[in-house]
């Protein structure tokens, strides 16, 4: 028995103790924050919350996704495209009194009036496709903003790669 102490009164004097359990706790609330994190920010993976009205703006960027992205100089939809316009086009039958604009953008390379047809071409091919799928194409107007409108604006490939996008914005006044 008094081994058994001696044992416990060293723990208890450990500097150590109290600092390893800190970095225990510290390390399970970064994994349970950073599940939780990446949980909520795919926009795809769960329904949405009780702070997020249907049928709004912020409904279709959490819910669905709001944008497609394009490689350099090209206005063809890819795979991961195509999979976010097949969810708008769920959501839009959702809502069939909202109306959409669709906005094609460029990255910052090439001239202001080839990034404004490019932009286009962007938005025409979103809107086509989601037309495709039975969204009455009256419902949506395109505009392009060319490179006039950047989310970034470093001077990068992943930075420009986020310039080359359409977006799906509902239209301004449309009811809930």
């Amino acid at each position: 028995m008094a081994v058994e102490i001696k044992m416990e009164s060293t723990r208890m004097k450990s500097p150590y103790a109290g600092l390893r359990f800190a970095a225990v706790a510290a390390a399970f609330l970064m994994v349970a924050a950073c599940s939780s994190s990446s949980e909520t920010g795919n926009a795809s993976t769960s329904p949405s919350s009780s702070t997020v009205t249907p049928g709004t703006q912020q409904d279709l960027v959490t819910n669905v996704g709001d944008r497609v992205f394009f490689d350099l100089d090209q206005s063809s939809l890819k795979d991961e495209g195509k999979a976010t316009l097949q969810r708008q086009a769920a959501w839009m039958k959702l809502y069939p009194n909202l109306t959409f604009t669709l906005e094609g953008h460029a990255d910052e390379r090439g001239t202001r009036e080839y990034n404004l047809a490019l932009g286009g071409r962007r938005a025409a091919a979103a809107k086509d496709f989601l037309v495709s799928l039975g969204v009455d194409g009256s419902r949506i107007n395109t505009v392009s903003y060319g490179k006039e409108r950047p989310v970034c604006l470093e001077s990068t490939e992943d930075c420009w790669a986020q310039n080359r996008r359409a977006v799906t914005v509902v239209a301004e006044g449309a009811g809930s």
